[in-house]
């Protein structure tokens, strides 16, 4: 009887969502302020240094490579998808942030002293760059291992509000702090959110086995790296809608993320004349919409991902091409909203799939080379920034949005099966 109802009360759960359900989740219930905590710090670092730079250099080329900077660690991304199945994602991502800790009072000691030069920024964006990248697909692996079957659109939905809020919440506390109190006052608060997270990381109980025996009965710890390493890509490889999925990853970094991952500093001082403050509300609007989007996927089920995932592509493509001709704050301010709505659907669609076609003794490393295609990211955002001095913003935002259009279309039409027809495991729902 217990167990009849036990069952009746997982069915309720799935037939009715709700947005609250994966707090039930003791380990969640640390994880998500840790992530939390993190990504505030990550939006106030990326708002503050961007716009330090900016003014110091007064260089668009060189705010796109201190923003670029960040995503160098994307080419190791894989390894610590390995390292993370080896000791588990919760230790990792731990060790993770205590790097950041450690990284940001380096500089809030150098800037407190007034040594702060951008040449130091750069130094430190780069370590800090080898490690940041990992950080969403290990919370994003983590994540799938604590969670239930039933639970996983919602509580990846969940997390993804830590960035949205933290975009909203971050930007406009980063600029306030930066404008009032300078920025060695600024980087006070942004450690203590990378330890007050670091701690909450540690109060996760781990899985008893993060990366379990094989099939022979011989432990996979004792196995080469490397091998874990080429293990991973030729999974990934092995479906047809894994494929799919990281293929759109990756053009969406490259020509749809430049603009809110590192052009915005640009956009709001030279297309609108604003200051920092103009920058975080142009940022944050962008996560009122991203966070919208979040929110409402956790409430709406029965959804078919990958159609959903195609859908919001193209409509985050498309708001983006009628973002780069507005002339005015509010009109931009409503159109990122749009841009940041349909980029969440596209995210969370991505790591659903991702997600529940991998074992899980392979999340670690999926999600691994998933962090890979970012580093597109950086590409796309120097390319821009040699065509912004040569062409203009409206003209090369245009047509990174076109193009991504077209290369989406034929993604799309080539995986048409494993994607679009209902009936596909993709669109299970």
């Amino acid at each position: 009887m217990e167990r009849d109802e036990s069952r009746r009360r997982v069915l309720s759960e799935v037939a009715r969502p709700t947005a609250l359900a994966p707090f039930r989740i003791r380990n969640y219930r640390f994880q998500w302020p840790a992530d939390l905590l993190t990504s505030w710090a990550f939006e106030m670092e990326a708002l503050i240094l961007g716009w330090y730079v900016l003014v110091e250099t007064r260089s668009v080329l060189l705010l796109t490579l201190v923003a670029s900077l960040n995503y160098g660690g994307t080419l190791i991304a894989p390894i610590f998808g390995v390292v993370g199945d080896r000791i588990g994602q919760r230790d990792l991502l731990a060790m993770m942030r205590a790097t950041y800790a450690t990284l940001a009072a380096t500089l809030m000691t150098l800037a407190l002293t007034g040594y702060l030069t951008p040449l130091y920024v750069f130094i430190i964006v780069a370590i800090t760059g080898l490690v940041r990248p990992s950080d969403l697909g290990v919370r994003g692996a983590l994540v799938a291992n604590i969670m239930p079957h039933h639970y996983l659109i919602g509580a990846i939905s969940v997390s993804r509000t830590t960035m949205d809020t933290a975009r909203i919440a971050g930007t406009l506390t980063g600029a306030g702090l930066f404008a009032s109190l300078g920025i060695g006052q600024a980087y006070i608060a942004i450690v203590a959110l990378y330890v007050t997270s670091t701690l909450l990381t540690l109060c996760v109980v781990a899985p008893p086995k993060p990366h379990p025996a094989d099939e022979a009965g011989v432990d996979v710890l004792r196995t080469s790296p490397l091998r874990d390493l080429k293990e991973g890509v030729a999974y990934v490889w092995t479906s047809a809608r894994m494929r799919a999925a990281i293929w759109i990853a990756c053009l969406v970094n490259l020509t749809a993320y430049p603009l809110t991952n590192g052009l915005l500093p640009y956009v709001a001082r030279e297309v609108y004349g604003t200051n920092q403050t103009g920058l975080g509300y142009l940022s944050a609007s962008f996560a009122v919409g991203s966070l919208c989007g979040s929110i409402a996927l956790s409430l709406i089920g029965g959804i078919r991902v990958a159609r959903l995932m195609i859908a919001s592509t193209v409509v985050w493509y498309g708001t983006l091409m009628v973002f780069a001709q507005m002339h005015t704050m509010p009109a931009a301010i409503a159109c990122l909203m749009l841009v940041g709505f349909s980029q969440s659907l596209c995210m969370i669609s991505i790591a659903v799939i991702l997600m529940r076609t991998a074992s899980e003794h392979f999340r670690g490393r999926v999600m691994g080379v998933r962090m890979l295609v970012i580093y597109t990211l950086p590409l796309g955002l120097v390319a821009a920034g040699s065509l912004i001095d040569e062409v203009g913003f409206a003209a090369t935002e245009t047509l990174y949005a076109a193009a991504g259009l077209t290369l989406l279309l034929a993604i799309v039409l080539h995986w048409r099966a494993d994607l679009w027809h209902v009936h596909a495991p993709a669109n299970a729902k």
